[in-house]
């Protein structure tokens, strides 16, 4: 056999390397793609949906978080296009301030589809009533969720009855129902004070109380894991 010229060798090998190295880089773009474009979301029609339907989508896209699968719906320049000059969220909250807790990524939704206000505990205050009325009745939200969350530091506050500076404490009232109710165990007095503000909520405007009576509102609640993402439902029925 013809022995190969060393350097005719060695022009073959690099040929080879940078064939192969050329069908890597092919294949390193193209599997993110693929990828990619098996996780963009169905487009879904959310006038359509009922509350309950819209509840469950929430909870469908707060499972996509815990698993490490979202899909990061309309988080793009085109979705921000699209509704600059309506917006229509299929869910209203209200939710904590805690940097911890940011709502539309929790529940793998994006721009415009929740209309959001957070306080510190969460509380039901007039300001907040007000908002929560122009989300379900002006922009048709159909469900309000009541968000709370694990170790919750007004709640913690409220519980240990100690002064505090500036304006703070005015934030205690709304939350003392339901630490009487919890007694000394913070976790059981989170998920209380979740189901005080929805009932606040229900009970204290005639706007809200009108659409649940009609159907087209529901009202929910939920606490949130710091640690694991994880929203667990609460029974807003108990006392």
């Amino acid at each position: 056999m013809m022995d190969v010229p060393e350097k005719s060798a060695g022009r073959v090998l690099a040929r080879r390397e940078l064939l192969a190295a050329g069908l890597c880089g092919t294949a390193a773009v193209s599997l993110p793609l693929a990828v990619a474009a098996q996780q963009v979301p169905p487009r879904i029609d959310t006038a359509d949906l009922s509350p309950s339907q819209a509840l469950e989508l929430l909870y469908q896209g707060n499972r996509r978080f815990v698993a490490g699968r979202t899909i990061e719906p309309h988080r793009n320049l085109s979705r921000l296009k699209e509704i600059a000059d309506r917006q229509t969220p299929f869910a209203a909250f209200l939710g904590c301030a805690d940097s911890r807790v940011p709502i539309e990524i929790l529940f793998d939704q994006g721009f415009g589809d929740l209309f959001v206000t957070r306080i510190a505990g969460n509380v039901a205050t007039s300001e907040n009533i007000g908002s929560l009325e122009f989300g379900t009745q002006v922009l048709g939200a159909k469900v309000l969720y009541v968000l709370g969350h694990t170790n919750c530091g007004a709640v913690a506050a409220t519980m240990k009855r100690e002064p505090v500076p500036g304006q703070i404490s005015s934030l205690f009232q709304f939350i003392r129902p339901a630490v009487r109710a919890a007694g000394t165990d913070l976790q059981a007095a989170v998920a209380a004070n979740v189901r005080l503000q929805a009932q606040t909520l229900a009970e204290a405007s005639p706007v809200l109380a009108d659409r649940i009576r009609a159907g087209t509102l529901i009202v929910a609640g939920g606490v949130y894991d710091l640690a694991t993402g994880q929203v667990t439902p609460v029974p807003l029925n108990e006392t």
